[in-house]
């Protein structure tokens, strides 16, 4: 007799980081996946291609990667003098490799909208178009229960981006329009606002964006002075 597999609960946002890195990194460096626990730390905390970006401790991400092997999400792969882990999100949650990519890029990077999951996932899968992209993103936010949402445009947005649901939708405004508007979005509130790991994704750039300006204005004062210039 098969035992009935648990519906999966929502991940943290660690084991979700974690999730996405191991799915990244089995793509992008085929030969030293499954990753060790440092690859796996080194992934989570990378400062390029995550936001929000964090700085988990080794203690944080073996919590995480036990999490997610009672999820049976994650297996730790025997037969090496160092432990090794690797994803198994398409069997467990029945998803084709294009949904996992989308997922893990949306898990690594918060939501973005089509096109920027189209170029984002160009090393996990490469999509023919947009409207594959899209395609997979309403299967995704149609499944039960959805796995993805399409969020509401925020103002000046021209396009509507779509967030991951793995970790529950806290936080996350579903679009009023369209044939996601009601299912993928249903329980969230009107004045749901932003979630956190936005947020925290927004200072992070802003002050990447100032360091840039105060760099660029000393490089002006050096060759102003250089030159004899005043200003």
């Amino acid at each position: 007799m098969t035992t009935p597999v648990a519906p999966l609960r929502p991940l943290t946002p660690l084991e979700a980081r974690v999730l996405g890195v191991l799915v990244e990194k089995q793509h992008t460096v085929p030969d030293t996946y499954p990753l060790s626990l440092n690859a796996l730390v080194a992934g989570c905390n990378q400062k390029t291609a995550r936001s929000p970006v964090i700085e988990a401790t080794e203690a944080e991400v073996l919590t995480a990667v036990d999490g997610l092997k009672a999820l049976s999400l994650l297996f730790e792969v025997s037969g090496s003098r160092v432990a090794r882990y690797e994803h198994n999100l398409g069997r467990r949650a029945a998803l084709p490799s294009q949904a996992v990519a989308l997922l893990a890029v949306l898990m690594l990077r918060g939501p973005q909208t089509s096109a920027e999951l189209r170029l984002n996932c160009e090393r996990l899968h490469r999509f023919a178009d947009i409207s594959a992209v899209e395609a997979f993103l309403v299967e995704l936010a149609e499944k039960d229960p959805p796995r993805a949402v399409r969020l509401a445009r925020g103002p000046g947005e021209r396009e509507s981006r779509w967030a991951h649901l793995l970790c529950g939708d806290a936080g996350l405004q579903a679009a009023p329009e369209g044939p996601l508007g009601g299912g993928a979005g249903e329980g969230l509130g009107a004045g749901a606002g932003v979630a956190a790991g936005e947020v925290a994704a927004l200072k992070a750039e802003l002050a990447r964006t100032q360091a840039r300006i105060d760099t660029l204005e000393s490089a002006v004062e050096r060759l102003f002075t250089e030159l004899g210039l005043s200003r």
